[in-house]
């Protein structure tokens, strides 16, 4: 019967109320040296990716500026 059809999302796998939870990540794995070694430029810059930032350091720009 064409009035009778259910209309919506459904049941589309995962749930909105859990979240997943993170892995923990070895920042001392060789993977994640190996990563650093390209990307670090000194022992400051690699503290400062790693998220051990220093009070006071500026912080970055988002977005590309304009010119």
């Amino acid at each position: 019967m064409p009035g009778t059809e259910k209309k919506g999302k459904g049941g589309r796998g995962k749930s909105r109320g859990r979240k997943q939870k993170k892995p923990d990540v070895d920042i001392l794995s060789p993977t994640a040296m190996l990563n650093l070694y390209y990307i670090a430029h000194n022992a400051a810059d690699c503290l400062y990716l790693r998220g051990f930032r220093w009070p006071g350091a500026p912080k970055g720009k988002k977005g590309k500026g304009k010119g």
